[in-house]
């Protein structure tokens, strides 16, 4: 691995503990083994390295995210897929964590990365729910686009139930009731009509 990708991977991991403000150069540079001249060799500066670094947080995100959007099954089983796949709950999520973080949300080119990551979860879980009600999978009345954002919500919200609780069994309870309240517009079959009873002759 080059200067350059230890580097972005160590203000990665740095971000994700420390926030922007406590990820210093010098912090970076120690753990990624790198000298002060060629951390500005590579990068501008600080907002500069960390801007690449949240876009490979994202990118990271996005990628994992379609494996799962893309796996065999029905829209329902790969958004579950998804929001039941495996994370380290505890250190809330790489991308999300960043979006309470009062730099970079101030920062338009640091704040783009998160809102692109996040417009990308909500259009393919739209997708996949627009694909499901095609299908009849789902039943109609649903609103794809709504229930996409709550669905996207229910995650980062789990995310802060669980790092509040210490648990991470409070994620995947959040999870798990999202994903039943989506069953809820799970298309079932009509029931059986009752026989009708011969009528009597009289």
């Amino acid at each position: 691995m080059d200067t350059a990708e230890r580097l972005i991977e160590s203000t990665q991991q740095l971000l994700w503990e420390r926030g922007y403000v406590g990820t210093s150069p010098k912090a970076i540079q120690r753990l990624a083994g790198a000298g002060q001249g060629s951390m500005y060799h590579h990068f501008a500066g600080k907002p500069d390295l960390a801007l690449q670094a949240i876009r490979r947080s994202a990118e990271q995100l996005c990628a994992q995210a379609e494996e799962r959007f893309s796996e065999p099954g029905s829209a329902y089983e790969r958004i579950a897929a998804y929001m039941l796949r495996e994370r380290e709950v505890l250190r809330g999520c790489r991308v999300g964590s960043l979006a309470h973080d009062p730099e970079v949300v101030a920062s338009p080119a640091l704040r783009e990365p998160l809102s692109e990551t996040f417009a990308y979860l909500r259009r393919r879980i739209e997708e996949l729910l627009r694909e499901g009600l095609d299908r009849g999978e789902f039943a109609e009345g649903m609103a794809p686009a709504g229930v996409a954002a709550a669905l996207v919500a229910v995650v980062q919200g789990a995310y802060v139930l669980a790092r509040s609780a210490g648990s991470a069994e409070e994620f995947e309870r959040a999870v798990r009731g999202g994903l039943d309240l989506l069953s809820a517009y799970t298309a079932r079959p009509a029931a059986p009509a009752e026989p009708r009873q011969q009528e009597e002759k009289t």
